[in-house]
């Protein structure tokens, strides 16, 4: 009796398993209609009630999973196609969707962890060079950037981050080629071209740098005071003292107590030659502090360059009693003259 009763049991469980499995395959095709209709939020109640019979029917996970995304319920698909990645662990299209999710969550080490799984999937190559990039590991960001540009020349993205990778390589001299390539692209931000003008700055090439500050300018940059004082020292550079003095002059009237703006603008000047336009800058500083050694010292070397040798000597020498640590650069000079 209780062998019959055993087989009878089994026989009952079979039955409804049986019977669910047809009713979630039956739920899963009323939501597959309803998903290719685009009435996605519909076609989820039907695929979760597909799985509620049998939570394995990896054709209603998908499709769950697919109209999630679509409703912008990301979190939701990317459990579901978890669940799909334990019972298909070689399915590349799950592989490929949990590799987007990840990367589209800034969540790059398990996007990595993913495209690990994913050769010859779509991006792949992009998103394995992107998250290496934004997890400092450059070497290998370079690796990868490098074969998606190879792949796809056009993607202004790729591009744009493989010259910010050479500047965390610190390789300036190989981050310009792509900057001047990123900044061309339709979809260039400006900021792209802002980033271009101040490692152009930093390699010395100021007609590149004043160019390509204006063109962020051009093209939507919001200018403040960091951007403008770093375009007058730029104009200041390039020789066009008269734009570079009323930039950092205009900065200078919001912040009159800031004294090194004006001793930016003296030493500059001086460099350039341009010692009455940099004694003026030396005055202003004096008449905010009258014991202002350093910029004693600095209208000093003025007047000897403009031939008051004495005059400037006497400067000088007023200067490093003012300012002892002033000495040092006498001695550098003196040196520098044998």
């Amino acid at each position: 009796m209780k062998a019959i009763l055993t087989l009878v049991f089994a026989l009952s469980v079979q039955v409804v398993a049986a019977q669910s499995t047809d009713s979630s395959q039956f739920y899963c095709q009323k939501g597959i209609v309803e998903k290719n209709a685009s009435r996605y939020s519909t076609a989820a109640q039907y695929f979760n009630q597909s799985l509620a019979f049998d939570s394995t029917n990896k054709e209603a996970l998908m499709g769950n999973a697919f109209v999630y995304k679509q409703m912008r319920k990301l979190d939701q698909s990317r459990k579901l196609y978890l669940k799909l990645f334990e019972l298909t662990p070689n399915d590349k299209k799950v592989t490929e969707e949990l590799m987007n999710i990840y990367f589209n969550y800034k969540q790059y080490a398990k996007a990595v962890e993913f495209a690990k799984l994913c050769d010859g999937c779509t991006n792949v190559d992009k998103i394995k060079g992107i998250s290496y990039y934004e997890l400092e590991d450059y070497p290998s960001a370079e690796i990868f950037l490098k074969k998606a540009i190879a792949v796809n020349p056009s993607d202004a993205e790729v591009v744009y981050k493989m010259a910010r990778n050479y500047v965390e390589m610190e390789e300036y001299n190989k981050a310009i080629p792509y900057y001047f390539i990123a900044v061309r692209f339709k979809e260039a931000k400006p900021m792209w071209m802002y980033e271009q003008g101040i490692l152009l700055y930093n390699m010395s090439d100021y007609s590149g740098a004043v160019n390509a500050f204006i063109e962020a300018v051009n093209h939507g940059y919001s200018r403040n005071n960091d951007f403008n004082e770093n375009l007058g020292y730029a104009c200041l550079y390039n020789g066009d003292y008269e734009q570079g003095e009323k930039l950092l002059m205009e900065i200078w009237l919001k912040k009159p107590g800031n004294k090194d703006l004006l001793r930016g603008l003296a030493e500059v000047l001086y460099q350039k030659r341009q010692y009455d336009r940099s004694l003026i800058y030396c005055q202003k500083m004096l008449e905010l502090d009258a014991n202002d050694g350093k910029a004693l010292y600095q209208a000093g070397l003025c007047f000897q360059k403009k031939g008051q040798v004495d005059k400037g000597q006497q400067m000088c020498d007023k200067a490093i009693f003012l300012d002892p640590s002033l000495e040092s650069l006498r001695r550098k000079k003196e040196m520098t003259s044998l």
